[in-house]
């Protein structure tokens, strides 16, 4: 990691995200990054709670002169999305995140930044430590496990806080105040086949999609971007019509909330169409690069011949499958009419496993309208239903319903306006924040999100500009300081 980021400014922020990004801290196994948390709180003598999920509070005093302002809740999750190219020699489990310095950006060597969420963790625990910054009563809430469930946030029991308003540090504009987002729910599918012994005269080739930009799954589903499972289906649907390709295995995506990148497929073909296929298949790469060539210059679609594999997909459940996956709702289901360039509900495709007779489609549908998010988990349901798999939903969260009339959303439109000289971008977003989970059991708090510049979060894409994490940090302390009585 370049020492260059400890000196970037806020220097408090940057050096906490630092020793943030220090700690392995993946989704479900953050027991390292909990116990660093504990640590940095008792070693500032405030009151640490740690709940029964593992959510961290930390509990800090007002300063003198802000004892009868309305107190706040900053919260943050711990968790971050581990994703890597193919091509990084990384272990997450146990390595920091390196980090180095590219212009006004912050980025990471072939791997996710952290900067999702840790750069919101990072400006409360510099809050926290300050002795010069002006705060109401503050409840610094760090969260678990928000990008595989939200388990921590679900988890969070009644009575634990007492704060009035609730800032979420995890908007990824500097310029947008966000005042609602996306519920959603996880769907999955599942299947056990019969494999078959691989006919004399058939040879083998493995199919990879790779080169694509991926993304959030929420924030930058609208933008075209390729799926890799559905362009690795596209490819073996075509080729399974045309020359009786056979699928022995597939492993495609990774994480739910992240758009797939990659897909590897191995299979069987028989000899006698080895030429015909190969140029068949020439032709519909050249269709896919250019439909993608704007969204996604880097797409790489490549062939390997390899060993022929011992078995193979039952035709019929391949049948099965390559029509249900390319009949899968995939990207933006419905655009908001209440409220421009909003995308109401969309899905992700974001897994596909097929190894050992066992066919697994992991997807995460979201929506701000809880019937349209139940409406498109049902569409996938049915497609999946119809091939056999056993379908389950699980994870479901709700979103963030707007309040245009909040009293925190007033104040912050007003300083944004008075520090920057232009009105900021109010909006809900399409992604899933923990306000919606928070506000079951706090229903009386008022809630806000806002953050930095980060651009391409759930990708090794991700990263984060300097400049704004500089206004993000002023543009707060505004805000402690600005805090109304109560």
């Amino acid at each position: 990691m370049s020492n260059e980021i400890r000196n970037l400014r806020p220097r408090s922020v940057w050096n906490k995200f630092a020793d943030l990004n220090a700690v392995p801290r993946p989704s479900k196994k953050e027991e390292r990054v909990i116990a660093f948390m504990i640590d940095f709180g008792e070693s500032l003598g405030f009151e640490v709670i740690e709940d029964s999920v593992g959510n961290v509070i930390i509990k800090k005093p007002a300063t003198i002169g802000m004892e009868d302002r309305k107190s706040i809740v900053m919260q943050s999750h711990l968790d971050m999305v581990h994703q890597k190219n193919n091509d990084t020699k990384f272990d997450f489990l146990t390595q920091g995140i390196e980090m180095y310095i590219e212009g006004d950006w912050v980025k990471a060597n072939g791997t996710t930044l952290g900067a999702d969420n840790g750069l919101g963790v990072a400006t409360i625990m510099a809050v926290l430590e300050s002795n010069d910054i002006s705060h109401p009563a503050i409840e610094a809430l760090f969260t678990i496990d928000e990008e595989t469930g939200m388990t921590g946030a679900m988890g969070l029991k009644e009575g634990l806080l007492n704060g009035d308003i609730l800032l979420n540090l995890d908007t990824e504009e500097d310029d947008e105040i966000g005042v609602g987002c996306a519920g959603g729910i996880d769907v999955t599918a599942e299947k056990d086949f019969k494999q078959v012994s691989t006919p004399v005269g058939k040879i083998g080739y493995s199919i990879v999609v790779n080169g694509l930009q991926g993304g959030h799954s929420g924030m930058d589903i609208h933008k075209g971007f390729g799926n890799a499972n559905k362009i690795m289906n596209r490819i073996l649907f075509d080729s399974f019509e045309k020359y009786g390709l056979r699928i022995n295995e597939i492993d495609g995506g990774g994480l739910r909330n992240a758009i797939p990148r990659e897909s590897r497929a191995v299979v069987a073909i028989d000899s006698l169409h080895e030429s015909s296929f190969l140029h068949n298949l020439g032709e519909l790469i050249r269709s896919i690069k250019l439909e993608l060539k704007t969204t996604e210059p880097g797409l790489v679609i490549s062939l390997t011949n390899i060993d022929t594999p011992k078995l193979i997909m039952d035709s019929d459940v391949q049948l099965g499958l390559t029509r249900a996956l390319y009949a899968a709702w995939n990207g933006v289901y419905r655009m908001s009419p209440d409220i421009e360039g909003l995308v109401e509900a969309s899905n992700n495709i974001a897994r596909v496993v097929v190894k050992d007779g066992n066919i697994k489609i992991c997807c995460l549908t979201r929506s701000s309208v809880e019937s349209t998010k139940i409406d498109l988990a049902m569409t996938l349901r049915s497609t999946f239903e119809l091939i056999g798999c056993k379908v389950t939903m699980s994870g479901d969260y709700p979103g963030w319903a707007p309040n245009m009339d909040s009293s925190i959303l007033q104040l912050l439109r007003s300083l944004y306006e008075s520090m920057y000289n232009e009105k900021p971008h109010v909006a809900a977003c399409h992604a899933g924040l923990e306000c919606g989970i928070l506000g079951t059991n706090y229903p009386e708090m008022e809630m806000i999100s806002f953050g930095p510049n980060i651009k391409g979060a759930h990708s090794p894409d991700e990263r984060v500009q300097i400049s704004s994490v500089n206004k993000f940090w002023n543009f707060l302390l505004e805000i402690l300081k600005n805090i109304p009585k109560e």
